[in-house]
């Protein structure tokens, strides 16, 4: 009868052997598995305890070799290959971005500087080579933004746009576009839908450390758009209180800031009069200056592509 050391030394053998076995033959098989475990320099015996993971990578590397953009990634993370690094001489496994998926973090390095709140992605992603240009009706704000994003300093305290128009006419994506190039240049942007975000900081209320995180973001953005400004229901807290304070912060910080609308600063002008306190000209008024000092009216009647 075998003693429990022979039966211990038998198996190990024996599972040693089925080891060495299979790693021998995808070995002998397989290219890139040979190429990967001889540039990885450990030991047979420690390799071969990860033929299959070995295998899983190897297979992960061919995918790669005739691949031709991230579209076309067939390996298990798309844009990632498993692949093996050696610390302490023992192999541990990760995945890895591949080179189009590390362009492709860099093209998109810029949306860290952008902060959006409540918009679509079509609006995240605005790009000046998009924008249409088949409307003559547009071509003075285009002409506008992008002489702010070449000529644009956060030292110059130069203004921003109020821009008005018609219902669908690409306000916001004309004004997002031209941040969006900005944040590529490493200034921080703010895109805020205002009447949304304005309900957004009424909820917080309670919790200073999330109305000031929100609150903030507005405020001291290198670049801010207030969007579908007028579109919310006036209240004396919001005018005075929230708009109030982001302008004049603004202002006296030179931030360039700017709006969309479907109204026109008159028409803002009158919206924002009557709160639920009453008609208020003189707080309205206030606000308005704050805003002309901030920026440039532009009314912008287009086509409306959302049809």
């Amino acid at each position: 009868m075998k003693s429990t050391k022979e039966v211990l030394e038998g198996k190990y053998f024996t599972n040693n052997y089925r080891l060495e076995k299979s790693f021998d033959e995808v070995y002998d098989k397989n290219s890139t598995f040979k190429k990967l475990v001889s540039s990885l320099k450990l030991p047979k015996d420690e390799l071969m305890k990860y033929t299959t993971k070995l295998e899983d990578s190897s297979c992960e590397l061919d995918n790669c070799k005739n691949c031709k953009n991230i579209l076309e990634c067939k390996n298990t993370l798309e844009g990632y290959v498993y692949y093996p690094s050696v610390e302490q001489d023992s192999l541990i496994f990760s995945y890895v971005p591949c080179k189009y998926k590390k362009a492709l973090d860099k093209k998109n390095d810029y949306q860290k500087n952008i902060y959006t709140y409540d918009m679509p992605k079509q609006i995240k992603n605005a790009s000046m080579k998009d924008i249409y240009t088949d409307d003559p009706n547009r071509f003075e704000v285009i002409k506008k933004i992008k002489k702010i994003i070449d000529t644009y300093d956060k030292n110059n305290h130069g203004k921003g746009l109020y821009l008005t128009g018609n219902f669908g006419c690409g306000k916001t994506y004309l004004i997002a576009a031209m941040l969006n190039e900005l944040a590529k240049k490493d200034y921080k942007i703010a895109i805020i839908y205002y009447p949304e975000f304005l309900r957004s900081l009424k909820s917080s209320f309670g919790d200073e450390d999330e109305f000031n995180s929100l609150f903030n973001h507005i405020k001291k953005a290198d670049l801010l758009l207030l969007d579908d400004i007028g579109a919310e229901t006036t209240t004396a807290w919001a005018r005075d209180e929230i708009l109030g304070t982001v302008l004049q912060y603004r202002m006296e910080e030179g931030l360039m800031t700017f709006f969309t609308s479907n109204l026109t600063i008159k028409e803002l002008e009158e919206h924002l009069s009557n709160s639920n306190k009453g008609v208020e000209k003189v707080k309205a008024r206030r606000i308005i200056e704050r805003i002309k000092q901030l920026s440039e009216e532009i009314i912008m009647i287009s086509d409306n592509k959302r049809k």
